[in-house]
């Protein structure tokens, strides 16, 4: 439970609103224990170590209580409910077939993507995801994280580039791992989903003991969850969108397809007449192959002993292994003009009676795509500690790797357009009205595949903090350290990709290594009694790109016992991640208007799906970042407390996509143009059909995003009924400025999120409700779907805000055993609905922001053994 008491601004900082509106576990300040025999621990946002929790930055810490009584064990779900997340999250949530990294997830602060955010387990990096998401966003996968195994999350939010090096852009998520265990623990968890069939199973087991030499602690974690497919979903799971007010976004690709006749497009002439389109298409709705959550499964076991020295030297280690499993699923293989395929005129089911090509067209009768997907996480930290002369001293050294590899069988609808080619040759295979082929013929053309990727990470650091020197009568507090790491990514596709011979998924290959040493030091110095001020800087040089030193000042001014300052300057940066240096030829689809080829030749004036084949770029620079954060606290009582945090984060140099209109209307328009590659124009046409626009990134953006952040928590203590608590966590975004463009208010940019939570204790009963909100924002980011975004001159429609409540209910039986029943989205709530953009949101709603799952009930038992 939080408590304020007036004796010290300290604890009002730290157990206040220096941390968050959930509750953070209480932490005695030497002030309030003597100051005699108090550990020194190390803090988020610090390097220094500490007898109590304060800081001159804004730190959210989410207990394990407050995340049993929020029902989530997925710790994605955990973090998409928190405010300061924002636009670049993303989860296994549609994260399957035309995904790069599928079954992953990561956590995005600030809107400023998850390769800004730094995620952190006991205050070290951990090995990166070794399939990045998007092609080339590198990140943490927090699915190999266990629920079970969690103490606490610190949320910094603030730059932190001076203390942890390149990442810590919009702040820091540090899991902090349950230690210190003593006995046993047992958990057994089921909940499912109200509406379509989806379930979720956990159990663990936490085991532990304590002594004068040492401790020791185990936990083993299972979770399962069931599939939920698109075809599950109704409206939300169909690519066309246009009988409920949104955009027909059915493929190109269709089945059945289109031809060239003399070189003229032809559809098929069975092509059912609500899927034809005026230029000759014969569109696909693909929307109810894919899943809306893919089954999953993950079982993991975490180890971390201790062993104290007679000298007063602990060594430690800790062993983590993770073992996840998963499908990805998608349509039928779409192939297009790039495949090839012909058909002879003496094709028994030809109805041209000539030599005819495909054009675009679809294998439904093989199946669905699906991928079988491990990943196998591994992290080994071993190291020493101690004291000499009252300074803190550590070193340690990490083994990291991500191991994943993407699997499918010739019964999983991998087809080969040179066996398909073959077959129809052969007349065996007819790719004419939409029939289905026999299944022999279709074992002839399917294949297997594998696509594996691999990550490895290896640092050593070492670090000490104590009283440097005496400075008006205070100690100035000093910490500081040395860092070396290397790491290393690889991304093989399946030598079939590579040779062109298997169509329709995101390919990507990538391949790089580097390494890096780092130096720092931070001065903690007591200016005067109430005024603290944090000096912080460091030093990274890496192999590939450079050098870079970042700074950081901070202050605190406490006036009063209640009432408490602080604010931060510092300058940050990321270097490139190493699938955006490494990258191999990767593709990705975009649905847009090819409007050079409509107004030349009146075809393709429709939506349709087109290829971008992007590649690294190995002269990329590291990204720059300036951020700032002014902050009150008060605290007039034990029982409340209020913050206000105003903050900025600027970027420069900020590594992107090339845009794609600029692509577009420099290189579209000319038919030899290599960047936008066109097939040949059929019968005097001046531009052919496009292939592949080509495009890779580099350094050409800025952008700057600003706000405030209001926390605030009452508790009332009703006597004989028991302690009832309220939290409020509320942040405003005032801006999101992207190359002087205004994204906030815009698509995925809500300006406005917040989470309620309040809490009943009586007796063996506890009562919890939290109320989610998302605010509104502005639909379809490119209103005319021409490839140039236009939400800046164009005003769309909005998409609503959406409030979730969530409630659980849980009983001690005894010392022993609590149970506990809760519903998340108790009223069955659906996504707001949203015409879409035109890539990743194309079913009647935004999958980054808002979940489709619906109501879920769940219950959990736990036992307790000493």
């Amino acid at each position: 439970m939080r408590k304020f008491t007036p004796c010290t601004v300290r604890t009002a900082l730290s157990l206040a609103l220096g941390s968050a509106a959930l509750s953070l576990p209480s932490v005695a300040s030497a002030n309030e224990t003597g100051g005699e025999g108090v550990e020194r621990i190390e803090v988020t946002g610090s390097r220094i170590k500490r007898t109590d929790m304060e800081g001159p930055s804004p730190v959210q810490s989410i207990g394990k209580e407050d995340i049993a009584n929020m029902g989530y064990d997925n710790l994605q779900q955990l973090l998409e409910r928190m405010p300061v997340a924002g636009n670049g999250t993303f989860s296994t949530r549609g994260n399957n077939q035309d995904s790069t990294a599928n079954g992953g997830a990561a956590v995005s602060l600030r809107g400023l993507g998850p390769d800004a955010t730094l995620v952190l387990i006991n205050g070290r990096r951990v090995a990166i995801s070794a399939f990045a998401e998007s092609i080339t966003n590198s990140f943490v996968d927090i699915n190999s994280i266990p629920v079970s195994a969690i103490e606490r999350i610190d949320i910094l939010k603030d730059g932190a580039s001076a203390i942890y090096g390149s990442d810590a852009v919009a702040g820091v998520v540090n899991v902090i791992l349950k230690k210190d265990i003593e006995g046993i623990e047992i958990n057994l968890g089921y909940g499912e989903t109200t509406g379509p069939d989806y379930d979720e199973t956990t159990a663990s087991l936490v085991w532990g003991t304590t002594s004068d030499k040492g401790s020791a602690s185990v936990i083993l974690d299972y979770f399962k969850n069931t599939g939920l497919e698109s075809a599950e979903m109704g409206k939300l799971g169909t690519a066309n969108q246009a009988p409920y007010g949104g955009m027909d976004f059915r493929s190109s690709r269709g089945f059945p397809g289109y031809f060239y006749v003399d070189g003229e497009k032809t559809i098929d002439p069975n092509c059912p007449p609500e899927s034809a389109t005026a230029s000759g298409s014969c569109l696909f709705d693909y929307g109810p192959y894919g899943f809306i959550t893919p089954p999953a499964e993950r079982v993991g076991a975490i180890a971390q002993f201790d062993y104290n020295f007679d000298n007063d030297i602990t060594a430690f280690l800790e062993i983590a292994a993770q073992h996840n499993t998963s499908e990805a699923g998608g349509a039928p293989t779409p192939l297009d003009e790039d495949a090839g395929l012909t058909v002879p005129g003496s094709h028994p089911n030809n109805p041209f009676g000539q030599d005819i090509e495909i054009g675009r067209y679809r294998t439904v009768d093989a199946g669905p795509r699906r991928w079988d997907i491990e990943s196998d996480t591994l992290r080994f930290v071993a190291g020493l500690r101690g004291v000499i002369n009252d300074w803190d001293w550590e070193v340690a050294a990490q083994k990291g790797r991500s191991k994943s590899e993407q699997t499918g069988d010739r019964s999983m609808g991998w087809v080969r357009v040179d066996f398909l080619q073959q077959e129809i040759d052969a007349g065996n295979y007819n790719p004419f009205g939409g029939v289905q082929n026999d299944p022999a013929v279709i074992d002839r053309i399917t294949t297997s595949l594998v696509r594996r990727g691999e990550s490895h990470m290896t640092s050593f650091d070492a670090s000490i903090s104590g009283e440097a020197f005496e400075f008006n009568d205070a100690m100035v507090m000093m910490a500081a350290g040395l860092e070396y790491r290397e790491e290393d990514v690889s991304d093989v596709p399946d030598d079939q990709f590579q040779r062109g011979l298997i169509f329709g998924t995101e390919s990507v290959s990538a391949a790089a290594e580097r390494d890096q040493w780092a130096a720092y030091v931070e001065f903690s110095i007591p200016l005067r009694d109430d005024l603290e001020l944090q000096l912080a800087g460091r030093h990274d040089d890496y192999s590939d790109f450079g050098s870079t030193t970042n700074p950081k000042v901070a202050l605190k001014w406490a006036p009063s016992d209640e009432f408490s300052l602080r604010g931060s300057w510092a300058q940050g940066f990321r270097a490139p991640s190493l699938a955006q240096i490494g990258l191999g030829p990767s593709e990705e689809s975009q649905f847009f208007v090819d409007t050079y080829r409509c107004q030349a030749t009146g075809q393709d004036c429709d939506l349709l799906d087109y290829n971008i084949e992007f590649a690294g770029n190995p002269d990329l620079e590291a990204e720059e970042s300036e951020s700032w954060n002014v902050g009150a606290i008060w605290a007039p009582t034990t029982d409340l407390g209020i913050s206000v945090d105003v903050w900025s984060i600027e970027q420069d140099n900020k590594i992107d996509e090339q845009d794609f209109g600029m692509i577009y209307n420099t290189h579209c328009n000319d038919q030899n143009s290599t960047v936008c590659v066109r097939l040949p124009p059929a019968n005097g046409e001046a531009l052919g059909v496009i292939q592949t626009v080509n495009s890779t990134f580099e350094n050409v953006s800025s952008q700057e995003a600003s706000g405030v952040d209001l926390s605030t928590n009452y508790s009332m203590d009703l006597a004989d009924m028991g302690l009832l608590k309220f939290n409020l966590e509320w942040s405003y975004m005032h801006e999101f400025n992207k190359d002087d463009r205004e994204y906030i208010g815009e698509y995925e940019y809500p300006k406005h999120r917040g989470l309620f939570s309040t809490n009943w204790e009586f007796n063996d009963f506890n009562v919890n409700m939290n109320i989610s909100y998302i605010g509104s924002f502005e639909d379809t980011p490119d209103i005319d779907f021409d490839g140039n975004l236009d939400f800046d001159t164009e005003t769309s429609r909005d998409v609503a805000s959406q409030t979730l409540v969530d409630i659980q209910g849980a009983y001690h039986i005894n010392d022993a055993v609590r149970v506990s029943v809760g519903v998340n989205n108790l009223f069955d709530d659906e996504p707001p609905f949203a015409i879409g953009d035109g890539d990743s949101d194309l079913y009647g709603y935004v999958s980054s922001i808002h979940n489709p799952r619906g109501r879920y009930v769940y219950t959990n038992l736990t036992w307790r053994f000493n």
